[in-house]
């Protein structure tokens, strides 16, 4: 049963929300803003039920929602006729009628069985002009009993009057402390690949969650560091050919539309080499294993060091850097990569 307690290092927006439901004085709007897999629609869908509970209760400090009442049957079963998720057709967009439709024109009929009757919009971010313009007429004149919860990556994509209309909720990201404790408490990761996990991560923890349980992800670390080991031999041809084949995109992954790539494997391509040789900088200065991510790869971090100056190492932790920003900008990634592995060969 999801819980406060269940939501990690998210303090500022528990805090608000344990506010709303100690005064019973719930906005008409609500903006949970946050990367994906920040877990904006888990956050939501706890509110939304502590919201409609009949039997509220306090547990450690905080008011949860009874979880057993029937407005918390049904809410956990994603069957409450008072909390609404707004579905749309089209995969890309959320049209003007998907909100005329399924919010604007159903707001004007009371809840059935709650206080509330609450609105959850996944992927905000997706709506048209047209679609922000018609919930606008519902933001401007809400009905009493109305929560709209809007759950959106990108809060630049709203207009601004939409924006000063709701109360904004930023995600945080989670410390990696926390990620690492979770993946073992309860998913039962072995330590090595939690920490692994959380560092990449970044303070996502639905992000942590799929890089402790995907196969490919440990194949792409292993091969990166393959492929580093094995560069003072390549030619610079031999070198791309590697990348590309083990960065080559499958079926049902998200690819960059114009390229055909699968951007995310870049992305932690870059950051498995990032991280490797801030390794191989930690190692060089304390010669301790106890701050290292990858601890599996302790051997190779030790060789590479002792033949390697520190200047050496922040060189290619420069053109790392530099790859990564050329990538964010959208520039020529394969000339971006090249040069690279040609800056981190040159220092090896």
């Amino acid at each position: 049963m999801a819980d406060f307690s269940d939501i990690y290092d998210q303090q500022q927006m528990k805090e608000h929300m344990q506010y709303v439901l100690k005064t019973d004085k719930a906005s008409h709007a609500y903006i949970i803003s946050g990367e994906d897999g920040s877990g904006k629609e888990f956050i939501a869908r706890v509110f939304a039920k502590a919201l409609q509970c009949s039997n509220k209760q306090e547990k450690d400090g905080e008011i949860e929602s009874c979880g057993l009442c029937p407005s918390c049957i049904k809410a956990m079963s994603d069957n409450h006729p008072d909390i609404i998720t707004i579905t749309h057709d089209k995969p890309a967009s959320i049209g003007v009628d998907d909100i005329r439709l399924r919010l604007r024109d159903d707001v004007v009929i009371k809840p059935y069985e709650s206080k509330y009757k609450i609105y959850i919009i996944p992927e905000g971010e997706k709506m048209t002009i047209a679609a922000q313009n018609a919930l606008l007429k519902t933001l401007e004149e809400p009905p009493s009993y109305i929560v709209i919860i809007i759950l959106t990556n990108n809060l630049n994509a709203f207009l601004p009057t939409i924006i000063s209309r709701c109360i904004v909720l930023p995600t945080r990201p989670v410390r990696d402390e926390v990620i690492k404790k979770y993946l073992m408490e309860n998913c039962h990761v072995v330590d090595y690949k939690a920490e692994l996990s959380a560092a990449f991560a970044r303070g996502n923890i639905g992000k942590a969650l799929e890089l402790s349980s995907n196969e490919r992800f440990e194949n792409l670390k292993n091969e990166t560091i393959d492929l580093v080991v094995k560069l003072e031999n390549l030619e610079i041809y031999q070198m791309m050919e590697r990348v590309h084949a083990l960065l080559e995109p499958v079926d049902g992954e998200e690819k960059n539309a114009k390229k055909g790539i699968d951007m995310r494997q870049y992305e932690d391509f870059v950051d498995i080499l990032l991280f490797l040789f801030r390794d191989m900088l930690v190692f060089k200065a304390t010669e301790n294993t106890d701050h290292l991510i990858f601890t599996d790869k302790v051997s190779y971090i030790s060789s590479v060091t002792k033949k390697c100056s520190y200047d050496d190492i922040s060189s290619i932790l420069k053109d790392i850097d530099i790859a990564k920003n050329r990538i964010s900008s959208n520039v020529n990634i394969d000339l971006a990569l090249e040069l690279m592995l040609i800056g981190i060969k040159e220092h090896l």
